[in-house]
């Protein structure tokens, strides 16, 4: 960035009254349509599910899901992170996925892991940047486009034990 000017981006949470919002993002991002399942868990989650502002546009988003493991702990699950392509490369992605690790680590939430496309090279890199690691592979995850391969990245994480 220039010397000077600072951008301001801002996070905020998703309600029902922004959640078209999160509609819209994933319509430009994505290559699959989801459906209201995806909505309601991304409602559902909370603080874990963020919209990114870039000077007051809406230009990308973070929706998680929390799943309950055996003997009672949660995971969390990165159901989509994206950010339009004008507005990658500013530090949105890092900010909203900082966000959710650092919410993890504060409620003692050891795991988080996602689903990406084999082919997704870009999204493979900046995952590993935080400690991601790549833990399975699964053939024909996705339905309707190519490849329809995945991988599972896993992070685990270390909890803070007092505040």
């Amino acid at each position: 960035m220039g010397a000077g000017r600072e951008v301001s981006i801002s996070l905020d949470g998703v309600r029902d009254k922004n959640v078209m919002q999160l509609k819209k993002l994933n319509t430009a991002l994505f290559p699959v349509r989801y459906n209201d399942k995806y909505y309601a868990d991304a409602l559902a989650s909370g603080d874990f599910t963020k919209l990114a502002y870039y000077s007051d546009i809406c230009v990308g988003a973070i929706a998680c899901r929390l799943e309950k493991k055996e003997g009672g702990a949660f995971r969390v699950y990165i159901m989509t992170l994206g950010v339009l392509a004008p507005y990658r490369g500013l530090g949105i992605g890092t900010r909203l996925l900082n966000h959710v690790l650092d919410l993890c680590s504060k409620q003692n939430i050891s795991e988080i892991y996602l689903h990406v496309q084999t082919n997704n090279e870009d999204a493979i890199k900046f995952y590993k940047k935080f400690g991601f690691e790549i833990t399975d592979t699964i053939q024909h995850y996705y339905t309707n486009i190519t490849p329809p391969d995945c991988y599972v990245l896993t992070k685990f994480i270390t909890c803070q034990t007092n505040k």
